[in-house]
Formats: structure tokens, sequence, C-alpha cells
């Protein structure tokens, strides 16, 4: 009941802040704060236990429970779906300790309040490539961590979707007969997300483009780069029609990884 009541009273003194001009508050033992605090994030309040934990560091900034309480926040915010605030509650534990055990902990934090902002492929792709860059930040700093073998499925993920980001644009300036432009982005696919599942239709596709606009070697070229990599493909089938019946370019005559480093520098 106490507990109880000292949280009736801190919400309230919270509350009649937010309507005054005036910055006041009503001033807590520190060890009191953290563990009403921590009483929210246990009962899953995570909204509560942000602002009580965000609260610890403003009344007590130089306390050792307000670096506690700023990656406290972090997670927090982040399970109640706050993640701007959990990056910058995160960010701002790292600025002020970056060589903390916890460190890893806070890029984590950071990664996955990205990644759960992804929208899909249809929608602006800004989030997914602050994800794409947290995640890898993970891997390389903390190579050997929990965290890091999670990062790395995730950033799998996240790939795969920017992939399809670039072939949806890539489909439209085909569609468009912006054959160029078209091509562009499928390279792209190739180029900086050779590991996703886009890879065979990205190259089935600049197979297209190049027929459109007339460059028939650089098509046959294409279609055995995806024949050599993906021979069971529909892509592939889809290639070798569109192509049958015309006699192979001389760099597609020859197999192995030499002419195909030569055309991509990518396999």
């Amino acid at each position: 009941m106490k507990k109880l009541a000292l949280l009736l009273i801190f919400a309230i003194t919270i509350s009649a802040c937010s309507s005054n001009d005036e910055d006041t508050y009503f001033a807590q033992d520190v060890e009191v704060l953290y563990n009403l605090a921590a009483d929210q994030l246990e009962r899953r309040r995570f909204a509560a236990a942000a602002v009580l934990f965000d609260e610890v560091e403003r009344q007590h900034p130089y306390s050792i429970w307000a670096r506690r309480s700023q990656l406290m926040a972090a997670f927090a915010h982040y399970e109640a779906n706050q993640y701007e605030d959990s990056v910058l509650s995160a960010e701002r534990f790292l600025a002020l300790h970056p060589g903390n055990a916890s460190a890893s902990y806070a890029y984590y934090l950071i990664a996955m309040s990205h990644y759960e902002q992804i929208t899909d492929i249809g929608r602006d792709q800004r989030k997914t490539e602050d994800a794409l860059q947290a995640l890898d930040q993970i891997i390389r700093r903390y190579p050997n961590t929990e965290y890091a073998r999670d990062a790395k499925l995730k950033l799998d993920l996240t790939k795969d979707h920017l992939a399809g980001k670039e072939m949806e644009v890539g489909r439209f300036y085909q569609r468009q007969r912006q054959y160029l432009a078209a091509i562009g982005r499928f390279r792209s696919v190739i180029e900086n997300f050779q590991t996703t599942s886009h890879t065979p239709e990205a190259l089935h596709r600049l197979v297209e483009c190049y027929l459109a606009i007339g460059i028939v070697s650089e098509a046959q070229t294409v279609a055995a780069v995806l024949g050599h990599n993906f021979p069971e493909s529909k892509w592939y089938r889809f290639s070798y029609a569109l192509l049958s019946g015309q006699e192979l370019a001389p760099e597609a005559k020859t197999k192995g990884d030499s002419w195909l480093e030569k055309i991509f520098g990518i396999f």
C-alpha cells in the first residue's frame, strides 16, 4: 500500500507539472523512485515505467541509478512501442557510458527499434535502411554475442526487404518503358543484395530490359550468369525461352567463375 500511495502521489505531481509553465516537480528518494519504475515494469505497464525511469535520471542525474535508468527507460520505451524514445534513451546511454558492459545491449535496442518500424515495400524504406546499418554495427562491434547472432538473422530479412523495394521500383520503370532506369534498379539488387531471394528475378528482368533496348549480347551474357548460378530457377527458364534460337555471345560460352567475375565482379 505504501508503494501504491507513493506512485499515486508521483502521478498526480507529474500531471500537475504538465499543466504549469514552471518546471517544478516533487523530489523523491532515488531508490524509491527506481523501485516504483521497476514495479511498473514487472506489471508490464511499460509506458508508465518509462516515465518513471526517465524521472530517476531527471531528479538524480549523477547517481548510479541514473545510468541504470537510462537503459531501463530505453527497454521500457521499446516494449511500449515508443521506438523513437527508445532510440533516444539508448543513444544517450551510449554517449555518456560508451565503455559500459551493457553497451552491446544499448546498440541492440537501437537496432530492434529501427527494425520494428520497417514498413511494407510500397512505402518509404528509410527505417529499413536505419535498421540495416544498426544491425550491421552490432555484428561488427560484438561478433561473438547473442545479439550479433540475432542481428545476422534480421539482417538477412532486412536486406531481402530492401531488395524487394528495388525490384518493385525496377518493375515500375520497366512497365513505363524506362529501361535504363529499370536496369539501374535491377543491377542494384544484384550488386548490393545478391544473397537475397530476389536475385534470380533481377537477372531475368535485366535480360528483358537489354532485349527491349536491343543489346542482345548483354541479354545473353546475363542469361548465362542466371543459368550458371540458378539453373533450376523458373526465371532461367523464362530467359532461356526469350533467347531460344539466338547464338550466345562469345563471353557467355565459357563456363567457370572467371568470366562471371569479369562481367559483374560480384559472384
